[in-house]
């Protein structure tokens, strides 16, 4: 196994727990290898590099989802969920999403606020259900 690969695990670990195995089940079907692929060459070669630590690292790619606009939907809302573990707060979340509004324009930003908006309701509805 490459150092790259057991950094990227790391971090996807740390990450979501189940990520490996979500995608796993969704893609290794269709190309076998995607899964190791993905976490070695994104978390082991990107996301592991020094610079910047894991919180800033998320809150970028944040950024780019959002000013990618809404057919990255289902990523954006997957990243909010990482960028929450990684440290940062629903305020720097959005104000990252915000921000995007100069760049990506008002429908991209007012998109990536409905994919968070849709991640804190999920994760209060749960935390809800966990506490009664």
């Amino acid at each position: 196994m490459s150092e790259a690969l057991k950094r990227g695990r790391e971090i996807a670990h740390r990450l979501n727990p189940d990520l490996e195995t979500t995608l796993r089940s969704r893609y290794d079907d269709l190309l076998p290898g995607f899964t190791e692929s993905l976490v070695e060459w994104g978390y082991g070669r990107h996301y592991a590099r020094p610079g910047l630590d894991l919180k800033t690292r998320q809150l970028c790619t944040i950024a780019a989802l959002t000013v990618l606009g809404g057919q990255t939907a289902p990523q954006l809302k997957v990243n909010i969920e990482h960028t929450l573990a990684a440290g940062a707060s629903r305020v720097e979340i959005v104000e990252a999403i915000w921000q995007m509004a100069v760049y990506g324009g008002l429908p991209a930003a007012i998109n990536g606020l409905n994919a968070a908006r849709e991640v804190f309701a999920d994760r209060d509805q749960t935390s809800q259900s966990v506490d009664a």
